[in-house]
């Protein structure tokens, strides 16, 4: 049935000549390349503590959502059956086994987070998050690179997810000693999620001689979440030990450095790491050292350099306030 319901959709794209594939190929890809950048704007300059709840929710779910893959290893829609032939370029960046569907993690990690966020404060916002939900787990069956299932279970995890981390961040609000055994945990889930994904056993059916798919290849997603959440675990400590950052909210360099932050992350997420370490330590231990860098720098490193944007702003008013 799942098969069925995609040759239906292939027809559609088919009988409009691919005119919907582009926007649907938009929605997919800010998805996974914009969006995760929101949870890093909202703790720089809007609300530190939502930041902290959006960034848990998306490594979280990245952590998670690979750690299923991997345990399900369900094969692409196009591998199941060669009828089904994806649009455009969205084979390129459909990675990883099929189940469940990380797109719809992403988008529902961050507009799910907003929804919750913004539903009793601003209504239309929350509403336009439902839609943009909907909109990126349906591109993700009208492009061919994933079944019903896959984007159902992607978006029903991740909004477990999301109220397991409402949850936790009540708890730790003001527990300094709870938030510091949570972040062990985190961390020793984390490195036991790469012992399990590197030591279990994963299907080896060959066409041709042939392997269908390669397990190592399958890995990159996952290594990546544990090492953006093992820096989220490390950075949320030295950060809230050592940096204490407090959102210098009035001053006129925080959008200058929120703008820069931004372009820092983009660029290191999608062409530094790229060129460094994916390239000395392979694709998965790359992704891992990559992700638990662009974390820590968020994090950690960032605000510093905020706080003391912020400082040396003031310092310079006070120079002209007393000559």
């Amino acid at each position: 049935m799942d098969m069925e319901y995609l040759f239906f959709l292939q027809g559609l794209r088919e009988a409009t000549n691919g005119i919907f594939d582009e926007f649907f190929n938009m929605i997919s890809k800010i998805a996974v390349d914009i969006m995760p950048i929101l949870p890093f704007l909202v703790y720089w300059a809007i609300d530190k503590s939502w930041g902290y709840r959006f960034l848990g929710t998306q490594w979280g779910g990245e952590l998670i959502n690979g750690t299923v893959k991997l345990t399900v290893c369900a094969y692409r829609p196009w591998i199941r059956d060669p009828r089904i032939v994806p649009a455009g370029d969205s084979k390129v960046a459909a990675t990883g086994y099929s189940f469940p569907s990380g797109h719809t993690m992403c988008a529902t990690a961050n507009y799910g987070s907003t929804f919750v966020w913004q539903r009793k404060k601003r209504k239309l916002l929350a509403a336009g998050c439902c839609v943009l939900i909907a909109l990126t787990g349906f591109s993700r069956n009208f492009l061919g690179v994933h079944t019903p299932q896959d984007v159902i279970v992607g978006f029903l995890e991740t909004s477990i997810i999301i109220i397991i981390a409402g949850f936790i961040q009540k708890k730790v609000e003001g527990n300094g000693g709870l938030a510091d055994k949570l972040t062990i945990c985190g961390v020793i889930f984390s490195v036991g999620v790469i012992v399990y994904i590197l030591v279990k056993s994963y299907p080896m059916d060959y066409v041709d001689g042939e392997l269908l798919v390669d397990p190592q290849k399958m890995m990159k997603d996952t290594f990546s979440g544990a090492g953006g959440f093992i820096g989220l675990m490390v950075g949320s400590y030295i950060e809230r030990h050592y940096v204490k950052y407090e959102i210098p909210k009035g001053s006129s360099s925080l959008p200058v450095m929120v703008c820069v932050g931004t372009a820092c992350v983009f660029i290191w997420e999608r062409y530094l790491a790229a060129i460094t370490f994916k390239i000395w330590f392979g694709a998965n231990w790359g992704s891992f050292i990559s992700s638990l860098i662009m974390i820590m720098l968020g994090v950690v490193v960032f605000p510093i350099c905020i706080m003391n944007a912020a400082k040396k702003e003031t310092s310079q008013a006070v120079v002209q306030e007393n000559p």
